[in-house]
């Protein structure tokens, strides 16, 4: 089966990265997300900003300077915008249609936050079949209760690699390393 890539950047988004709420390298899984969608509009792969819709509990209202997009990502008119209403992307969004209908089957994986959207997204598109990689680098979180948000990241990125996948596979890699597999194929 041919592989049909898309780029899922997940709740990158302005009242997820204030002074309450910091999160680790922030300015660097920008700019590595940033990397990751010009390598894929250079090779025409559709590029998803997913954005959480917390309108049932009066947060993250659509239109809202806290729903916004940070303001250094780097967004085109031919990328696509999901509106999402749980942890889990998948879950009554559009998500599934938008894949479906671009015929995708390999998700790569980005954004905030690493240990509850990007971990719930991962583990719904792996029961989905789908074929995974996780950038280990292109996501974030932040500190929690007995755990530095470096330690987050590092301790999913562990979980990511040695999970049982379904049908499809799933794989972990920094932002380097995928870029050079995608350049040499």
């Amino acid at each position: 089966m041919i592989s049909r890539k898309a780029l899922l950047v997940i709740d990158m988004q302005k009242g997820s990265f204030t002074e309450a709420t910091p999160r680790h390298n922030t300015e660097g899984v920008v700019q590595i997300i940033n990397s990751l969608a010009a390598t894929f509009r250079a090779k025409s792969w559709p590029v998803l900003f997913i954005q959480h819709d917390g309108s049932t509990m009066n947060e993250f209202v659509p239109f809202t300077t806290e729903w916004e997009l940070l303001d250094e990502l780097q967004i085109e008119t031919g990328d696509i915008h999901i509106d999402k209403y749980a942890n889990d992307v998948f879950y009554r969004s559009e998500l599934g249609q938008k894949l479906e209908m671009l015929v995708i089957n390999e998700l790569v994986i980005t954004g905030c936050a690493t240990d509850f959207c990007i971990e719930s997204t991962i583990q719904s598109a792996i029961s989905k079949d789908y074929n995974v990689t996780v950038i280990e680098d292109g996501h974030t979180t932040g500190n929690r209760p007995g755990l530095k948000a470096c330690q987050v990241i590092d301790h999913y990125n562990w979980v990511w690699k040695n999970m049982i996948p379904t049908k499809g596979k799933i794989e972990v890699l920094p932002h380097h390393l995928f870029l050079q597999k995608v350049r040499d194929k």
